[in-house]
């Protein structure tokens, strides 16, 4: 076992969190894409709601911003002196921006290759079959 990690860890609670109704419903749609695998892999508690709903928000931002970029990543104005000039639209930093802490928050949930290779997930006890049980043919 590495020396930094910790090896009394807390276990909170494996209930999932229950999604805030207030989130956009681009979070929520991805919300309701990543609970299940992560619940799944054991890796949500109900503590996780805050990073889970900063993560859903994050990505909602950077949907947004990148539809508003489909059509290109400048616009043109004349200034004071009626010269054409083009600027950067503030999507773009936006975009920039929400993709960063999507990246963020995606290292602590183990959504990325490199992110997931660097975790390791609670050993699940695998379910006991109903006549085993039953008959008390499997022992703990």
């Amino acid at each position: 076992m590495p020396k930094d990690k910790l090896t009394n860890e807390p276990q909170p609670d494996k209930t999932p969190p229950t999604c805030p109704s207030w989130l956009p419903s681009e979070a929520k749609r991805e919300w309701r894409r990543v609970v299940p695998e992560l619940e799944r892999l054991g890796l949500l508690t109900i503590v996780d709601r805050a990073a889970l709903t900063g993560y859903c928000e994050a990505w909602a931002r950077y949907v947004k911003a990148a539809k508003e970029l489909k059509d290109g990543f400048t616009y043109e104005y004349i200034n004071e002196k009626f010269q054409m000039k083009r600027s950067k639209k503030p999507e773009v930093e936006i975009a920039r921006d929400a993709l960063n802490q999507v990246k963020a928050f995606c290292a602590e949930f183990g959504l990325t290759p490199s992110s997931r290779g660097r975790m390791s997930v609670p050993n699940k006890v695998p379910d006991q079959d109903p006549l085993d049980k039953m008959l008390g043919t499997i022992q703990n």
